[in-house]
Order: C-alpha cells, then structure tokens, then sequence
C-alpha cells in the first residue's frame, strides 16, 4: 500500500468532507457525505454514525467500504474493509478524533464506528508517498 506525502497526510487531517461507499446486499453501492478521521499509525479510517443507518448495517461486520476526498483535482479513495464498533471506548475514541478535525458532534445515544482497515489508497500522485 502506497504511504501518503506529507501533502497526503495534511490532506485527510484538515476539514474536509468526504464520502463514504457501502454496498446494500443486492450488491448496489450506497453513496453518502460523511466525515471521517485518519489514523496513519494503523492505516485505519474511523466514521462515526447512528447504528440504525444504511451505512452501518451495509457494513455489519467485514464489508467493503470506500471513502473518497476530493478537493478539485486532488482526491483520495481509501478503500478497505469495514466493520462496526459499539464498544463505549471505541466509540468515544472516535468522537473525539472526530471533535479535533471536524468540531464536537451533536449527542446520539445509537452513536457507533465505522472502522475501516485500509488496504489500498488511490488518488492524486502528489498526495502518495
């Protein structure tokens, strides 16, 4: 899997909205805006959600997700495999990493994470390591 530049690493860390792809179990892909944080230690991708949305319960445990960035004609797609953590910790963990790129979330109760293992990044050459 490529590193990312540091222009890369910059990238994911400012705010900017992304999207996420998950796919239903008829296999069509499920496009939505979300924001998400980048753990470049672990090459893992964190998105908060309800657990009651589509995204959470395409994803279950093992689906295929890709988030992608774009900001004119720079992008990122990191794409890998999901799966939902409701752990308190886990969850708390991820708002707060969420807090610091984004701002504070509003309070939900069904609150879980997406956490997505990623295995390939595509994008912009300048962006890649």
């Amino acid at each position: 899997m490529p590193l990312l530049s540091a222009a890369g690493l910059a990238f994911v860390t400012e705010r900017r909205l992304a999207t996420v792809t998950t796919l239903r179990a008829d296999g069509t892909p499920h496009v939505t805006p979300v924001g998400f944080t980048w753990d470049d230690g672990t090459s893992t991708a964190r998105v908060i959600c309800s657990g009651t949305s589509r995204k959470a319960r395409n994803v279950g445990d093992g689906g295929a997700v890709t988030l992608c960035q774009f900001e004119g004609r720079q992008w990122l797609a990191l794409e890998g495999r999901g799966r939902v953590l409701t752990d308190p910790t886990a969850v708390a963990d991820a708002v707060a990493r969420y807090a610091r790129r984004y701002r504070p979330p509003r309070e939900n109760p069904l609150r879980v994470v997406i956490e997505v293992q990623v295995a390939r990044i595509l994008g912009t050459a300048a962006l890649l390591g």
